[in-house]
C-alpha cells in the first residue's frame, strides 16, 4: 500500500518520495494510524523494518500545527523526545527525522555520549521541537540545566529491549519523573521479553499492540550458514571466504573489543580493507568507520554487539559471526542488520567446539538448524597466533632428525656410546649422582684456586664448580 492511504499531510508524502520510497512497510502500515489517533503503542518489529519512519512520520505530522519560523527559543519547546541505546542509532534516527521534516519548520537535534558537550548546549538553547538522545548524555544536560523536558507530549523508547540490556534501566526511571505525567508513549522493540512486558506496564495506558512477524524471529530474507572450524583456523577460513567470494561489504561480529582491534589488523596484514567499531573509539572515529564502510573505502566491518543494533547498511549483504554470542537474542540482533528493506542477504557463523552450547540455544531460539556447509581447502599460509597441534608437531619432530653439520646423512649403524664427562677441577664430577664426603685438608692442592682463575680467564666461562671446590679449599 502507498503512503497516501494513510492520511499523511502532503509535505511528508514529498519528503518521502524524495527518499525514494513508494510503499509502506507492514509496521508502518500498521503503526502509523495508532499514533496518529493518539495511542499508546507497543510495537513488536524485527530490525530493519521501517519502524523509524512509523513513529517519525506520525510524530511530525502531530506536530505540525505548532510549527513555527520564529527564531525564538520559547517558539521550539521539546515536545518529542526519542530515546535510544547507541550512539550509532540516535544519529541515524535524527537524520531520518530531519530528512522526513525537511518541508515542516520543525526543528531536530541528536544528543549523545563520546564528543563535546558544548555544541550540543548550543543547539538545544537555540529551541528544539524533537530530541533524540542516550540517556546518560540527556542526563548530563539535565545536571547542567540545558534542557528542559517539561513540555514533552510525545516519548519514544526505541530498542527498548537493547536499553534494558545494557542497564540503562536507572537513567529511564529518572527521566521519566522528569517528564509530564499527561503524554503519548511509544515503545518499540525487537524482542518481547518478560522484562518488557514488564517495562511496558510501567509506561503504556493501555497500549495498542503491532506487531508485524514471530516474536523473537529473524527475517525470513535471510539465509543461515555455518562453518564447523578449528578456533585457530577461524581467520584463515574468513579472510578464505571474503575473497575467494569477493565479498564488497561484510559485517563481522566478535565479542571483546581487543579482539575486534586485533582481527582487524590480521585481516589488513592479510590484504583485506578492515576497519573496526566499538565503545573504546571515540565518537569520530566510529563514525568515520561507518561512513568508510557505507562508501566501500573498506570491505570489512568488524564490530562488538554494541554496533548490532545501532547500525542502518543500506542492502548490506553479509553478517559473519566470526565468533558466537553468549545470548541468543543478540544473534538476532547480529543478523538483523541484513536482509532489510526487502533485500535478501546471508548470516554465516564460523563454530568451533567451544561454542556448540551457545550453537544448540541459538538453533532452539530460531526454532530451526543452520545450513551446515563443507569446510573449505584453505590455504596453507601462517595464521597469527597459535596454529593447530598438529601444525607445531612438525617442526618439533623434524628437529630432532636435521643432517649433521657438513651436508651428511645421519648414520644408521648403533651409535657410539658417548665417553663420560671428565671431572671439572676440584674434585666435582657432575655426571654422576652427589655423594657428600670428607675433605681431605693434607690432599687438597694449595694451587688449585690459581689453577681455577687462569682456566676462568682463558675460557671466558664462570667456573661454578671450580669455585665451589676452592669454597671447600678455604673451609679447609
Amino acid at each position: 500500500m502507498s503512503f497516501e492511504t494513510l492520511g499523511l499531510m502532503p509535505e511528508l508524502l514529498h519528503a518521502i518520495a524524495d527518499q525514494g520510497y513508494t510503499e509502506a512497510t507492514p509496521i508502518q502500515l500498521k503503526a502509523i494510524p495508532p499514533v496518529l489517533a493518539r495511542h499508546d503503542i507497543m510495537g513488536c518489529a524485527q530490525t530493519g523494518t521501517g519502524k523509524t519512519a512509523g513513529f517519525a512520520l506520525p510524530i511530525l505530522q502531530m506536530l505540525a500545527p505548532q510549527q513555527s519560523a520564529s527564531p525564538s527559543p520559547a517558539r521550539h519547546p521539546i515536545r518529542a523526545l526519542i530515546l535510544t541505546p547507541t550512539r550509532e542509532l540516535a544519529a541515524q534516527v535524527e537524520e531520518s527525522v530531519r530528512g522526513y521534516g525537511k518541508y515542516l519548520a520543525l526543528r531536530s537535534t541528536v544528543v549523545f555520549g563520546g564528543v563535546d558537550i558544548d555544541p550540543q548546549i548550543k543547539v538545544l538553547r537555540g529551541g528544539v521541537e524533537i530530541l533524540v538522545a542516550t540517556p546518560g548524555r540527556l542526563l548530563d544536560h539535565v545536571h547542567q540545566k540545558t534542557v528542559n523536558l517539561s513540555r514533552v507530549e510525545i516519548l519514544v523508547l526505541d530498542e527498548a529491549d537493547r536499553m534494558l540490556d545494557m542497564g540503562f534501566m536507572p537513567d529511564i526511571k529518572r527521566i521519566l519523573a522528569l517528564l509530564p505525567a499527561q503524554r503519548q508513549n511509544l515503545m518499540f522493540s525487537a524482542t518481547f521479553s518478560d522484562e518488557i512486558k514488564r517495562l511496558a506496564g510501567q509506561i503504556l495506558r493501555s497500549p495498542v499492540m503491532v506487531e508485524v512477524a514471530r516474536r523473537n524471529a529473524p527475517t525470513e530474507l535471510v539465509t543461515h550458514q555455518m562453518y564447523e572450524v578449528e578456533a585457530e583456523r577461524k581467520r584463515a577460513l574468513l579472510t578464505h571466504l571474503i575473497k575467494s567470494r569477493d565479498m564488497r561489504q561484510v559485517l563481522v561480529f566478535v565479542r571483546m573489543k581487543r579482539d575486534a582491534n586485533r582481527l582487524t589488523r590480521e585481516l589488513v596484514r592479510d590484504g583485506v580493507a578492515a576497519t573496526a567499531i566499538h565503545s573504546d573509539r571515540t565518537q569520530g572515529e566510529r563514525m568515520q568507520a561507518l561512513e568508510d564502510f557505507k562508501q566501500g573505502t573498506v570491505n570489512v566491518l568488524v564490530a562488538t554487539d554494541i554496533a548490532a543494533r545501532g547500525l542502518d547498511i543500506e542492502l548490506l549483504p553479509y553478517v559473519i559471526n566470526y565468533e558466537l554470542p553468549h545470548v541468543a537474542e543478540d544473534y538476532i540482533h547480529r543478523i538483523g542488520r541484513t536482509g532489510r528493506a526487502g533485500s535478501t542477504g546471508e548470516a554465516i557463523s564460523l563454530v568451533c567446539a567451544d561454542e556448540y552450547r551457545m550453537l544448540e540455544e541459538i538453533e532452539r531460539e530460531l526454532k530451526s538448524k543452520l545450513e551446515r556447509l563443507p569446510l573449505p581447502q584453505l590455504a596453507g599460509g601462517r595464521q597469527s597466533g597459535s596454529a593447530t597441534g598438529a601444525h607445531h608437531a612438525t617442526p618439533r619432530h623434524a628437529s630432532s632428525h636435521k643432517p649433521a653439520s657438513g651436508g651428511h646423512k645421519p648414520s644408521h649403524s648403533k651409535p657410539h656410546p658417548k665417553p663420560p664427562a671428565a671431572p671439572l677441577p676440584g674434585g666435582f664430577d657432575f655426571s654422576k649422582p652427589y655423594e657428600a664426603k670428607a675433605v681431605d685438608n693434607a690432599s687438597a692442592p694449595a694451587a688449585s684456586h690459581t689453577g681455577h682463575a687462569r682456566t676462568h680467564a682463558r675460557s671466558g666461562r664462570r667456573p661454578t664448580a671450580a669455585l665451589l671446590g676452592g669454597l671447600a679449599a678455604k673451609k679447609s
